[in-house]
């Protein structure tokens, strides 16, 4: 299941912080902030989404995230490549180099990378 681009920058926030109250989700935001009613919603279709739980405290909840940063964006990745790319990840690794305007010196670091997973395989 994916998240929308709201879900997503409010995901974003809580993998950032691990815990937090609505408050201190709402302070991590720019200005304007986002009203309270509006996180709270966002937060409750996210938890039916199984992506955050969270602990009541009283009256307050500290939410934290189901799901690892890592996984979801891996997953959707994957659905790029599967979807955009006719599943082939040398497409799409070909199309992230080109049209990245990497440095000569990222360019490298990058080779660096790609040898150093040849060593594991």
């Amino acid at each position: 299941m994916q998240l929308t681009n709201a879900e997503e920058l409010l995901m974003t926030i809580l993998w950032e912080q691990e815990r937090a109250f609505l408050k201190n989700l709402i302070e991590a935001y720019d200005d304007p902030k986002p009203a309270t009613t509006t996180i709270a919603t966002l937060l409750k279709r996210m938890q039916g989404k199984n992506f955050v739980d969270y602990i009541q405290y009283g009256r307050s909840r500290e939410y934290f995230p189901l799901v690892k940063k890592k996984d979801y964006f891996s997953k959707h990745l994957h659905g790029i490549i599967e979807n955009f790319f006719h599943n082939n990840p040398l497409q799409f690794a070909s199309f992230f180099i080109e049209e990245t305007n990497f440095t000569k010196a990222e360019l490298k670091e990058f080779k660096s990378i790609i040898h150093s997973e040849l060593k594991k395989k």
